[in-house]
């Protein structure tokens, strides 16, 4: 067996799936559009390699306090199938179907939260979901988080949690990511990918010797 990890926001899918949430949480009078701009700012940061995921995580997921887990579940069920399926790359559904028919353990691994990352592990047949865990307290939301955050180091470390019971789960392992911020998931599994890199993931990925692959999504045909 041989995991194959993969990273969803504009890895898999173009855009990042908390930022789009945020936009759909305004457009559905969820969250105040005042919040935008600054989790725009703060995933600046987040590309700067700078971000506090603990401070993200709280000031984005205000909105979902007090409600709860199958209120919140419902609203992300749609949102994956109405917004997130059609920016999934067409590419990186043929790369999840090779590892698959290779008999990989296929594991959709993410910063963002569960909420968000979970039904899209369900639509990509996916079969380990890593993501940030939302606490709750008698099936509501407190707004916060719980556990280690799949967050740089944070993902290898749940990585090693989760497989925990293998002699040595990274080996002949695959990773797939766009971001600096998952160097350390990279450095970590046998064979690293870098997806539609971003330029400081780049620059690492051509300093080991890493492939780049480039993926898109299907061009619209006019009739």
């Amino acid at each position: 067996m041989a995991l194959a990890l993969f990273d969803l926001d504009e890895t898999l899918i173009a855009g990042d799936s908390a930022s789009l949430w945020l936009e759909y949480m305004v457009a559905q009078e969820l969250a105040p559009v005042s919040m935008v701009a600054e989790e725009q700012a703060m995933m600046s940061l987040y590309h700067q390699g700078k971000l506090d995921m603990h401070q993200y995580m709280a000031f984005t997921l205000q909105p979902l306090a007090g409600k709860s887990r199958a209120w919140l579940d419902g609203q992300c069920q749609h949102f994956a199938e109405q917004v997130l399926r059609e920016r999934i790359y067409p590419e990186g559904l043929a790369r999840i179907d090779w590892h698959r028919k290779q008999g990989d353990t296929l594991v959709l691994i993410s910063a963002s939260g569960e909420h968000l990352v979970a039904p899209m592990a369900r639509m990509l047949g996916m079969d380990h979901c890593i993501a940030i865990l939302l606490d709750e307290e008698e099936g509501l939301l407190t707004g916060q988080t719980r556990g280690t955050l799949s967050f740089r180091e944070g993902k290898v470390a749940r990585i090693n949690q989760l497989f925990g019971g293998l002699d040595d789960p990274w080996q002949e392992s695959f990773g797939y990511s766009d971001s600096h911020n998952d160097l350390p998931m990279l450095q970590a599994v046998t064979h690293p990918h870098g997806v539609n890199p971003a330029p400081r993931l780049r620059q690492a990925a051509e300093q080991a010797g890493w492939p780049c692959l480039q993926w898109q999504l299907a061009e619209t045909k006019v009739p």
